[in-house]
């Protein structure tokens, strides 16, 4: 609808075939076709008036069982810190659906794996295509995933703040200038146009106003937070959990007749959790790389301590030694010189 509203010829005539077929603003479908995709009367119909619009329907369609794109990844070859970073993805360096350069960037890795030897005070970037865009990740706390140490990076609020809060985001307001606010995204200019808002989980980290818009919504950290554990020796992905929550922007248009008693809301339509854990054949090995990495960095230690013992231990047996007596020849002489 709203690919046709500024046209007030195609807005009759779709309002008056829905009206005639009865299709109203909600349909009922299963969660594959949701998902998947499925053949929409609707926009079968449409296609008549715009050939180029594609009559099948599905928040993943055309992305079951494929991969999202041609990555070119740096190896690290040249610096530890570039591994895995994203070099291009469909053949180009950068995006072009955000009214920003900063904003079109694509930065860090795809989100699979990162460089080794991370520290706690790093900023992790990472290139999301679901989310059409980068974004970054701080150090949150210390972990411990079968057994190996782990950092947990999360996105801070500050990512998806609205531009009073961070003013860098102005370029992922389209058009220009209209932003919803903090903790949704308007992702429509890389999903064809159609109204699709991303979130976090029940408005998690998202301002009060769209979790009381939607009765239901109940945010919490611990179910709808999106974390990322990472061994900080060697870069591995311990456990990792991205939760996303797809929703749409419905509001009043005039010019259909259908839409007379809707209020502007933006209405939740599916979460995702993707949520991953390292196999116990890999986390074997990397106990055990952990275990040399101990031992390698407390040599040192281990070194200071020996030779601390061995000269205690010296001087225990110097003092232990008996000094023998002078014989009467040797006190004799002394006393005469």
């Amino acid at each position: 609808m709203d690919k046709f509203k500024d046209n007030s010829l195609i807005a009759n005539l779709v309002s008056s075939y829905m009206k005639s077929t009865g299709e109203g603003l909600f349909t009922t479908r299963t969660v594959g076709e949701l998902l998947w995709g499925y053949e929409d009367k609707l926009l079968t119909t449409l296609k008549f008036l715009q050939p180029d619009l594609d009559d099948v329907f599905g928040l993943f369609y055309k992305t079951n069982a494929s991969n999202d794109g041609e990555y070119v990844f740096f190896t690290g070859q040249q610096d530890y810190m570039d591994f895995a970073r994203v070099d291009s993805w469909k053949g180009e360096s950068s995006l072009n659906w955000w009214t920003s350069d900063e904003c079109n960037m694509i930065n860090g890795t795809n989100g699979a794996s990162f460089h080794p030897v991370i520290t706690k005070n790093e900023t992790l970037y990472m290139f999301s295509s679901d989310l059409c865009r980068s974004l970054y990740a701080l150090y949150e706390e210390d972990v411990t995933v079968k057994g190996i140490p782990g950092y947990r990076f999360t996105p801070p609020s500050k990512v998806f703040a609205n531009t009073t809060v961070n003013p860098a985001n102005a370029g992922f307001c389209v058009p220009a200038g209209n932003c919803l606010g903090s903790g949704v995204l308007n992702v429509s200019a890389c999903k064809q146009g159609a109204p699709i808002i991303m979130s976090s989980p029940h408005f998690y980290q998202a301002e009060e106003k769209f979790v009381q818009d939607v009765f239901g919504m109940n945010p919490q950290k611990e179910y709808h937070q999106t974390a990322i554990d990472i061994n900080p020796l060697t870069g591995f992905i311990l456990q990792a959990a991205k939760r996303i929550q797809v929703n749409v922007y419905v509001e009043k248009i005039d010019t259909f007749s259908q839409t007379g008693n809707v209020r502007t809301v933006i209405f939740p339509v599916v979460y995702l959790n993707e949520s991953v854990v390292i196999d116990e054949t890999s986390a074997k090995k990397l106990r055990a790389i952990d275990l040399k990495q101990n031992v390698v960095v407390n040599i040192p230690f281990m070194l200071i301590g020996l030779g601390i013992l061995l000269g205690g231990l010296f001087m225990f047996l110097m003092c232990q030694q008996k000094i023998p007596e002078s014989t009467a020849a040797e006190r004799v002489y002394l006393l005469s010189s």
